[in-house]
């Protein structure tokens, strides 16, 4: 008997655990003002899988913490257990400058790097 109980506890435990992770996803995505659709374009995964990711449907996996934490910044100890900050470093709460890198990050990699080509130029004739 106290073989079920222990299974049943372990069992329980894991049900709670998946919906926290799913919800700190989630709330990444809130914080950074990002829609489902956007979130899905910057991590290059459908918006399905990210509305799926939410609501608990589809479990949180190894690939997509990395995802989340490399595309974001995103404290991998915070998505895994809530502990410490969300980000590695704070979010910027310029509006605007947010809007121009969730923009940035949304483009084809060879736009990406035109884009970064323009701004090397620009800072070197600022320098001038």
């Amino acid at each position: 008997m106290l073989f079920n109980y222990d299974l049943t506890k372990l069992l329980s435990m894991s049900d709670r655990a998946i919906p926290a992770i799913n919800e700190r996803i989630r709330e990444i995505r809130s914080v950074l003002g990002l829609s489902q659709v956007k979130f899905s374009s910057i991590t290059a995964l459908s918006s399905g899988y990210i509305a799926g990711i939410e609501t608990g449907r589809i479990a949180v996996n190894e690939r997509l913490i990395k995802l989340v934490c490399s595309s974001f910044n995103a404290n991998e100890s915070w998505i895994r257990h809530g502990e410490g900050e969300m980000f590695l470093e704070p979010v910027i709460e310029d509006t605007r400058f947010n809007n121009l890198v969730n923009t940035v990050r949304a483009l084809p990699p060879k736009y990406q790097e035109f884009l970064f080509g323009v701004l090397d130029m620009l800072v070197k004739l600022k320098d001038k």
